[in-house]
């Protein structure tokens, strides 16, 4: 009995998914609940379950293409029995409007195959409802589009946020995807590379092609590797927020001696009663809590002309992963004591490694922290992470000499760095934000145990 392997639903906001890995091959078998392809989404990569025990039938979708929820992926026949030629079927994948598009231009048949809705035409009959997403409907507020205007490359016309980026990019336009079949013009820049890199994510491209011109990044001897997924919706991420917040910067540095002395003496002890590591990230997580609960402004996001102060603290803590980065969240963190804390940055680090999240742990952080000094980095400058207003970055931990007193002492040391959205947040309130971390790491009276 064959049974069908559908692309699942990964939060209210997501309506498609890409198929990043396939863990099993036609003819293999699967037992329920067992692994059976990984995906990537705006918000998480995951694992997917077998719906159901048997052998991999047939694969619908292949790596690297993006379908709508609800798409037949895959067939599991619960029978056991799979038939000789099933191996072959796995060429389907392969976009079918590229190939039977008559059309003869190469950018519209680019383009189809990139985004088959976008041939509907971009105005909208009557009051019919655009769909889109909050952060899309943010970015076209910010930038005065009109979303009735473009047409969308998401699933049942949605707006994306490769379509907003894209029309922003060129000034309010319609997104290329949307525009390209209509008009059958060609990209003023030089296609052949873009077709060379197999990114199926133009926006990043068209992003680049302003700044730098295209033919200068091909010359002498040079690998082309396409950007995998997550690296396609950081650079979507990054991009947007360089557009939406004005970045400013402040840096401060605090003295972890305490702390550093504290861990020493208690990490043992600490491992052995709860068997986790004692790290550093809670003390860190712990300071930025009771700066926050002092200046809530700095625990805000931006909505138009409307500042929303939340009331919880929800901590975004960056994971560095070998394919890219993910910001897991620890909700409600100010009402977690030291071990709730350090209990939360081991598991979701964990799981962020395995690709164990689900869609509402990566979702409605209020703030955010990078820690870049873990890899020895002396100081950074991070992009916000919307919809936050403020990141806080961690340099390494490092012994100087520093003048206490008059007297020169051997102190541990950390640079902290805020960046902070200045349409909300002034400098007085970032310094006084910091001085309040500052204050609490260098004067720790938590017990860790």
């Amino acid at each position: 009995m064959p049974v069908d392997v559908i692309m699942p639903q990964m939060g209210e906001s997501i309506f498609e998914g890409t198929i990043t890995k396939w863990l099993k091959k036609p003819g293999e078998r699967v037992e329920r609940d067992e692994p059976l392809f990984e995906i990537s989404t705006d918000k998480v990569d995951a694992e997917i379950p077998a719906p159901s025990a048997g052998v991999l039938k047939e694969i619908k979708v292949g790596e690297g293409q993006t379908v709508p929820i609800q798409t037949v992926v895959g067939v599991i026949d619960t029978d056991g029995k799979t038939s000789a030629p099933a191996p072959a079927k796995t060429e389907p994948p392969k976009p079918a409007a590229v190939e039977t598009t008559p059309a003869p231009p190469p950018a519209s048949s680019r383009a189809t195959a990139q985004a088959p809705v976008a041939a509907t035409p971009a105005a909208r009959v009557d009051g019919e409802k655009v769909r889109s997403s909050p952060l899309v409907r943010r970015l076209a507020k910010e930038h005065g589009i009109d979303l009735a205007q473009l047409c969308g490359s998401g699933a049942g016309g949605r707006i994306s946020k490769k379509d907003i980026l894209a029309a922003i990019e060129t000034g309010g336009a319609a997104a290329p995807a949307a525009t390209l079949p209509a008009t059958g013009r060609a990209p003023t820049a030089p296609a052949a590379p873009a077709a060379a890199s197999g990114v199926p994510g133009g926006q990043v491209h068209i992003a680049l092609e302003s700044a730098v011109p295209r033919q200068r990044m091909y010359f002498g001897h040079y690998e082309v590797q396409p950007m995998n997924v997550m690296r396609q919706r950081i650079a979507e991420h990054m991009l947007a927020s360089k557009r939406v917040s004005p970045h400013v910067y402040s840096i401060d540095e605090a003295d972890m001696t305490r702390i550093v002395e504290i861990r020493e003496r208690t990490k043992a002890e600490f491992e052995k009663r709860h068997e986790l590591k004692l790290t550093f990230m809670p003390f860190f997580i712990r300071a930025c809590i009771e700066g926050l609960r002092a200046f809530p402004m700095v625990n805000s996001s931006v909505d138009g002309t409307n500042v929303v102060l939340h009331k919880e603290i929800n901590i975004g803590m960056a994971v560095a992963l070998d394919w890219g980065l993910i910001v897991p969240v620890i909700k409600n963190a100010e009402e977690k004591n030291f071990l709730g804390l350090q209990r939360s940055v081991t598991d979701l680090a964990e799981r962020a490694r395995n690709k164990k999240l689900k869609p509402d742990e990566v979702q409605e952080s209020t703030f955010s922290i990078t820690n870049p000094g873990v890899f020895g980095g002396l100081m950074g400058l991070p992009v916000i992470s919307q919809p936050n207003v403020a990141i806080l970055g961690l340099g390494t931990i490092q012994k100087r000499p520093v003048v206490i007193n008059d007297a020169i002492a051997i102190r541990s040391m950390v640079y902290l760095t805020l960046s902070y959205d200045h349409r909300v947040v002034d400098g007085a309130i970032a310094h006084q934000f910091m001085h309040k971390v500052k204050t609490a790491l260098e004067n720790w009276n938590e017990n860790v145990l």
